[in-house]
């Protein structure tokens, strides 16, 4: 299993320059990957960011989890992943999600027929990306176009699935999935199964499995758990995010996250591993500087 970095914690702060630093640091402690996901009313564009930060910080795997697709056509969003790849090369991995239809509503985008759009929105995108060229006439996205960009080589897409269809489109018709706030239960139970057999189906290789989930290591566990869930409660309010703590057995989002002493955490993070997860993304979340460099060391052991 891989070690990454997720910086969304960031991403509030609309900052390139502390984004940048931090994904500097993850490349610089031996992390394999860097991941910012885009909130759909921030108004802080992921990919314009990755473009940026990928130009000074080498050498690390740069990813989105996720951008939304509703506000985007993937002909728009594939233009933007060859811009970026011909700016910094090609160790970019998109990733892509429906979100949520509360926050659709902030934009007045109606979140109609999620999996059918999901379904149209890869049959235009990945061949967008993969060869540069589509036609494609659905019932709620169509395409007809080539690119001024020749690819040399594919970009790798992951989608946020989590419900059994998105999982089964996601399986044939993408690289794998990106996930948040789903435990290694759920994991091992509903999320791999159902996307390793619909990747087999259609004759795809393994899918990756990519996760994250808050990070600490301290001796407050219930408090920092308390300050996850009150900080973070909204996720536990979400329809796919609630399926998916029904499934887990938990309740909180705190209940979900990676806290404790250093073999506590450990266990944890293996845990994650032998569910299934192919790439852990770490959200550090931490109180003081102790807490800061425990998790960090922890984190860097694995790598």
């Amino acid at each position: 299993m891989k070690i990454g970095i997720n910086g969304t914690g960031l991403v509030q702060r609309a900052s390139i320059d502390a984004i940048e630093k931090h994904a500097q640091q993850a490349a610089d402690h031996g992390f394999t990957s860097y991941w910012l996901a885009e909130h759909p009313t921030g108004g802080l564009d992921a990919m314009t960011v990755l473009t940026v930060v990928g130009s000074k910080v080498k050498d690390i795997e740069l990813g989105t989890a996720i951008i939304p697709t509703f506000p985007r056509h993937p002909m728009v969003l594939a233009g933007q992943v060859h811009t970026l790849q011909a700016a910094i090369g090609s160790r970019f991995t998109l990733g892509i999600g429906l979100s949520h239809e509360v926050m659709m509503a902030d934009l007045g985008i109606p979140f109609d027929r999620p999996i059918r759009h999901l379904k149209e929105y890869l049959s235009v995108l990945v061949p967008l990306i993969n060869e540069g060229k589509v036609s494609f006439k659905g019932e709620m996205i169509s395409c007809d176009a080539t690119t001024f960009f020749k690819p040399e080589q594919s970009c790798p897409i992951v989608v946020a699935a989590l419900g059994p269809q998105a999982l089964a489109v996601t399986g044939r018709l993408a690289d794998g999935t990106s996930l948040a706030w789903v435990g290694p239960k759920t994991i091992r139970e509903h999320i791999k199964p159902r996307l390793s057999e619909a990747a087999a189906a259609a004759g795809k290789p393994a899918p990756r499995i990519i996760a994250t989930l808050p990070v600490c290591v301290t001796e407050d566990e219930a408090g920092i758990r308390a300050r996850i869930s009150k900080n973070l409660k909204m996720y536990g309010q979400l329809p796919s995010y609630k399926a998916m703590f029904d499934r887990e057995g938990v309740e909180e989002p705190g209940d979900l996250a990676l806290v404790g002493t250093e073999i506590q955490v450990q266990e944890m993070i293996e845990g994650l591993k032998e569910a299934g997860v192919t790439d852990f993304a770490a959200s550090e979340f931490v109180t003081n500087s102790e807490e800061a460099d425990a998790t960090r060391t922890l984190l860097r052991s694995f790598c």
